[in-house]
């Protein structure tokens, strides 16, 4: 279908940006809009304890940027948020993984997600620039961000570093 004089686009730059640009939007929409039904509220899938989170369930459950500008946790548990979108490979790395954290560590700590494409304030408000980004939230303190895709021994040892500190 991509049948194309790569000589041409070599001499033609700017067709070259609008074809780059074009294919990347074309990727993005088509991972955005796969079918998965827009989640309006958080949510726990029964057979899993992950809560997806919506940027209204996010401030009351969470934390609330519109009424606080100094960090303040609304959880009494620690806390993952897994800010993901479902067109990156690296989320999809980290998602079954997070699943079996959450599995393993049910009632000690919280797993959250968060789909940035459909909560793209939320995201915005909160600097989220990289995917996938897991923000740890310990019960007190300041929360620390991780970004990319960590393999499930480093994510339990920084949730026992920063989360399960005694």
């Amino acid at each position: 279908m991509l049948m194309c004089n790569m000589k041409f686009f070599k001499e033609n730059k700017n067709m070259k940006k609008q074809l780059l640009i074009s294919l990347g939007v074309a990727l993005i929409f088509s991972g955005s809009f796969a079918g998965e039904p827009a989640i309006t509220e958080a949510k726990a899938n029964p057979a899993s304890p992950v809560i997806h989170l919506t940027n209204e369930t996010f401030k009351q459950q969470v934390f609330n940027y519109e009424i606080n500008r100094e960090w303040k946790y609304a959880g009494t548990k620690p806390a993952i948020v897994d800010f993901y979108a479902n067109w990156c490979g690296p989320c999809r790395v980290v998602s079954p993984i997070l699943e079996e954290i959450a599995g393993e560590y049910n009632g000690k700590i919280i797993v959250y997600k968060v789909d940035t494409d459909k909560e793209r304030l939320l995201s915005q408000n909160l600097g989220i620039q990289s995917l996938p980004t897991i923000l740890l939230i310990p019960a007190q303190g300041q929360p620390q961000a991780i970004m990319g895709a960590l393999p499930k021994d480093q994510l339990i040892k920084a949730i026992q570093d920063v989360l399960l500190v005694r």
